[in-house]
């Protein structure tokens, strides 16, 4: 009679140690891949500076993102005071009618973000070459609806920045740039480009 709640017992024990033995098995199939979670990707530099408007909702987005994954990186005002400098070459918004009804009246729009940026050492010298952005979403237009329509195209805007700003932080703290900037630091300044 006690020989089958033993068995029970033996059953669940071992279903137990199987289990325990297959999440082990998982975790190191996944450290092996390389996965880790995400967090805190510190950058190469404890100061930056950007040409890009702090008081904007893209400058401001973007600053608080950088901190967020960099929290010993600052931002300087003065470019002579920062360590690397992040240079926005180009910041453009497109909205492009995409397809017309018999009436003529739009039925589609094509919205486009081009972000173009480069990353220089604190003599100018590149870190990380001029590298484009880009993002393109379709938005249903309603001419009925035109205000409501408006403050979605805007969103979806805004949406389509948040998304660049995360490419742009994962660019940054990248490896290679990280391996970059530390062979630039320890190349000697040329004439030309010392203060």
């Amino acid at each position: 009679m006690h020989s089958r709640p033993a068995a029970i017992g033996n059953q669940r024990s071992s279903r137990h140690w199987l289990q325990l033995g297959l999440c082990m098995a998982l975790c190191l199939v996944l450290v092996a891949c390389g996965f880790r979670l995400k967090g805190a990707s510190p950058l190469p530099f404890d100061t930056l500076y950007t040409n890009i408007e702090e008081n904007s909702p893209f400058g401001a987005n973007l600053r608080r993102a950088i901190v967020a994954s960099s929290p010993h990186t600052r931002f300087v005002s003065n470019p002579g005071d920062a360590e690397a400098r992040l240079t926005q070459l180009a910041n453009r918004e497109q909205l492009r009618e995409l397809s017309i009804d018999a009436d003529g009246q739009v039925e589609e729009y094509e919205l486009n973000l081009q972000f173009v940026f480069q990353l220089t050492d604190a003599h100018g010298r590149i870190v990380l070459p001029p590298t484009e952005l880009r993002a393109t979403r379709e938005v249903p237009y309603d001419p009925d609806d035109s205000q409501a329509k408006h403050a979605e195209i805007r969103m979806v805007f805004e949406d389509m920045q948040e998304s660049l700003i995360a490419r742009i932080v994962r660019h940054l703290s990248a490896p290679d740039v990280t391996q970059a900037f530390q062979r630039v630091r320890q190349e000697p300044v040329p004439d030309r480009l010392q203060e």
